[in-house]
């Protein structure tokens, strides 16, 4: 667990904003609010709905940059990237605005709403 906290501290500081790792973060943006597109438990964004090529390529733009931080992480803290990625789900989980989708560990796809923490339990 002190490992895990150590990599959300290291996260953290290390955060870039996911619209800001996209070559278009107006499309991100504008996508999450339209329910196309949200933040999963992994730490990665994955499709609502069936994306187009245009905003498939600024998803997996996304994802790769993503994917390259949490290996990196992993390999320096001696975790595996799923853990690391599934730590930075922590803290982009409570990001969501109102009306944007996230994928939990289990179940499908919800819409965050006043109320309704999208953030699981361990992420205390």
């Amino acid at each position: 667990m002190k490992q895990l906290i150590s990599i959300a501290v290291a996260l953290a500081a290390l955060s870039i904003p996911a619209s800001a790792l996209a070559q278009d973060p107006a499309m991100i943006i504008a996508a999450k609010g339209a329910g196309q597109i949200g933040e999963r438990y992994d730490g990665y964004i994955g499709y609502v709905i069936t994306p187009s090529a245009a905003l498939r390529r600024q998803v997996d733009a996304v994802n790769i940059r993503r994917r390259t931080l949490y290996y990196g992480l992993a390999s320096r803290k001696g975790v595996s990237p799923q853990e690391v990625g599934i730590t930075a789900a922590c803290s982009l989980l409570r990001r969501i605005n109102i009306g944007e989708y996230y994928l939990p560990g289990q179940g499908g796809w919800q819409r965050n709403a006043p109320g309704r923490s999208p953030v699981p339990s361990y992420c205390g």
